[in-house]
This record gives structure tokens, C-alpha cells and sequence, in this order.
């Protein structure tokens, strides 16, 4: 189906951008309408720029939380899943959204159900949600999975926002390091080491190395500055073009010193929210774990999660296939051989989440009371090296002066 790129009006005046598949300009015109949309200009473009249009939109973690709280609302109070459609489609205030929202009603007006509708957008709604929606269709509890994704989707979102304070602060740190012991050495040095060649004093050997620093520093500053760069972008293409390299570079996150074991542990956090979330929603427990391996966005937790699938499939109990894996705590294995026991294998997910979820956040603090310290100590003790290098020869000239 051609893609247009089109410029519209909504009802208030407020004008409109984007990208939207239609068959002839006609078409186009009738799918804004029910947008809610009023055709101004178009053009036809190829798919490429269509979906670069429509990123430029993007549907954030709030719109679906948004969007999982009314469908579960309406769901619950009886009215039809094509009449909320409709509804959200013409009240949501996102383009794009509504956009896809417009795709689902006209799917499912030919009688697609919702989550083959969905299936459709797996840029907007991942293969967890699609199989939980399709869970929740079979068992009639479509309300239940639509409040636990909305949860789940929140949560995840929290999640990030630990992620990125856990990685933050030591960036940052980093960066200003550098930045003062890149000043310290192109501006400073270089005037108090012409002050002591002038002298002709002997210098101490602190002194001697931290002015051949500084001379390394002045004379190949651009070397130091795009050498680092150009590291950085070889190992993300790489990486990305290399299986093997993808795998060895996930392997190593999870061996740096002190945040290697955090990440870990987010990792395990988001697949024991997953997998819970899925189990009790019906789906299989080979199927959860295929799906996870997915969810967790590390290839040395999917390659265990793989092995598991092909244990679980060979017979193997759940705590056994767990435990053989290596990944989860004693603690955690306790957990899942009592509820794999007792037949409440669900309670004792929802516990090992609520387990995780708190370990993550108790890590994460202590994580960045261990950093701050550290990342402190660490430029405290640049920062006196170059003071002791310099100062020493200083208080040296001060011990001769007679007054």
C-alpha cells in the first residue's frame, strides 16, 4: 500500500504532520477524517521516510500505560472493544498513536480480534504484550492483563530510570575528571614548568613525569580526544554487525565492578516480572520463557534462558532447569521449589518479583553511596598528585629565598 506524507487540521485549528499508508489520496482523506483530522496537503513517499516520519512521533511508555488503563476500564464496564477504539482515537492527543489506533479499528471492522490487530504494530506493541493480549482474548480476563501490563509497563519505566541513575553519576563524574586534568595539563603546567626551566633548578621525579604528561597532553591533544571516540563508534558497529562481539560485550557489562552485578540483577528483575506476569495470564510455561528471552536485552541471560527451554522440554522441573542455570540466588530457588511444590507456582513469581524489585532498588542506592566515594577518592587523588608535583619544587624555591 502507497505512504503518504500529509499536513492536516484538527477540529480546534491546530495544525498536523505525519505519515500514513493509504491506498489514493481519496482513502488518505477518509482515515484523517475519522482521526479526527481535516486533509490539507499531502504528497506520496517511499516506506522508508514514511516510518522515519512516524518516529518522529514516537509513542512513549505513558501512552501505553494511558492506553492500557481505559482499555482495561472500558473492558470492565461492558462496552464493546471496537466502540473504544473509536473513543480514544478521537480524544488521543498523539499523532501517531492515533495513527494506529485508526489501523486497529479499521482491522478490526474486518473482523480481526484485538490482538491481531496489534500484531500488526510490533513497533508499538512488543511480542509480550501481543501474547498476553491474545492470553487475556482465550481466558476471558482481558481486564486483569490489561491492569497488570499497565503496571508492568510503569514499573519497567522506574526501572530505566534507576538503569540511567546508576549510570549517570559516574559518567558525569568521569567526564568532569578528565576535563579538570585536561586544563591542569594544557594551561597550568606549562607556565610553572617555564618558571622552573628559567631557574634551572634539579626537579624532583613527580615533577619530571607529571611535565612529560603535560608535554604528551599539548602535543597530541587531538589524538587523545578523537582516539576515545573513535573506539567508542568501532566497538558499537561492531557489536552491532557481530554476534560473537554482541555476545562477549553483554558478557562484560555484567563483569564490570560494582555495576556489572546491579545490571544483573535489573536483568533477572525485568524477566521475573515478565515471566510472572505471563504464567499468570495462561500462557505456558515454555512459551513464557521463549518470550522472555526477548524481554531481557542481555544474550548471555537469553543463552541461559534458551538452555532452559531445552531442559524444561526435556523434562526437567522448573527449579532444577533454574538452578542449573546459575543465575538466581539460593534464595530465589527456595522460592520457586515451594511454589513449584504447593501448586502456587504464581504466588511464588509474584514473590520473587517483589523480591527483585526491592533488591534492585536497596543495590542501586548502595551502589551510588559506593560510587560517589570512590569516583571522589579517585579525583581527590589526581588533583593532590598534581599538586604535590607542583608545589614541591615551589616550596623548594621558597626555602632559598633570604629575606
Amino acid at each position: 500500500m502507497p505512504s503518504f506524507e500529509y499536513r492536516a487540521i484538527d477540529k480546534t485549528g491546530r495544525q498536523a504532520r505525519g505519515g500514513l499508508d493509504a491506498v489514493n489520496e481519496i482513502d488518505l482523506e477518509l482515515r484523517l477524517r475519522r482521526m479526527g483530522l481535516d486533509l490539507i496537503a499531502c504528497k506520496p513517499v517511499d516506506r522508508q521516510t514514511s516510518s522515519t516520519l512516524a518516529a518522529g512521533g514516537a509513542i512513549t511508555r505513558q501512552d501505553l500505560v494511558n492506553f492500557c488503563f481505559d482499555m482495561e476500564q472500558m473492558v470492565r464496564s461492558g462496552i464493546p472493544i471496537l466502540d473504544g477504539l473509536r473513543d480514544m482515537r478521537d480524544t488521543i492527543d498523539s499523532p501517531r498513536f492515533r495513527e494506529v489506533l485508526t489501523i486497529m479499528t479499521e482491522d478490526m471492522e474486518a473482523g480481526n480480534v484485538l490482538s491481531q490487530c496489534m500484531a500488526s504494530h510490533a513497533d508499538v506493541f512488543d511480542r509480550v504484550f501481543i501474547n498476553l493480549i491474545r492470553a487475556g482474548e482465550q481466558s476471558g480476563q482481558l481486564p486483569e492483563v490489561f491492569k497488570n501490563l499497565a503496571d508492568t509497563i510503569r514499573w519497567q519505566d522506574e526501572l530505566i530510570s534507576q538503569t540511567k541513575r546508576l549510570l549517570m553519576y559516574p559518567t558525569l563524574t568521569l567526564v568532569v575528571v578528565l576535563a579538570v586534568m585536561g586544563a591542569l595539563l594544557v594551561f597550568l603546567v606549562p607556565q610553572i614548568a617555564q618558571l622552573f626551566k628559567s631557574m634551572g633548578m634539579a626537579l624532583p621525579m613527580q615533577t619530571r613525569a607529571l611535565l612529560a604528561v603535560s608535554e604528551f597532553t599539548k602535543d597530541f591533544w587531538l589524538p587523545i580526544v578523537l582516539l576515545p571516540i573513535i573506539a567508542i563508534v568501532t566497538v558499537v558497529v561492531v557489536v552491532r554487525r557481530s554476534d560473537q562481539a554482541a555476545y562477549l560485550w553483554d558478557y562484560a557489562k555484567l563483569r564490570i565492578p560494582v555495576i556489572g552485578p546491579i545490571l544483573q540483577k535489573i536483568i533477572l528483575s525485568r524477566f521475573a516480572n515478565t515471566f510472572g506476569l505471563m504464567y499468570r495470564s495462561g500462557i505456558t510455561v515454555l512459551d513464557a520463557i521463549r518470550i522472555s528471552e526477548d524481554v531481557v536485552g542481555n544474550r548471555v541471560v537469553a543463552d541461559g534462558l534458551n538452555r532452559a527451554v531445552q531442559q524444561v522440554s526435556g523434562g526437567a522441573g522448573l527449579t532444577e532447569t533454574f538452578q542449573n542455570l546459575g543465575l538466581f540466588p539460593p534464595l530465589v530457588i527456595r522460592m520457586l521449589r515451594v511454589g513449584e511444590s504447593t501448586g502456587a507456582l504464581d504466588v511464588a513469581l509474584a514473590n520473587v518479583t517483589y523480591f527483585y524489585n526491592r533488591d534492585v532498588k536497596d543495590s542501586v542506592d548502595k551502589g551510588m553511596k559506593m560510587l560517589g566515594p570512590a569516583l571522589t577518592l579517585v579525583l581527590g587523588g589526581l588533583i593532590a598528585f598534581v599538586i604535590w608535583a607542583v608545589l614541591g619544587p615551589v616550596y623548594d624555591i621558597l626555602g632559598k629565598l633570604k629575606f
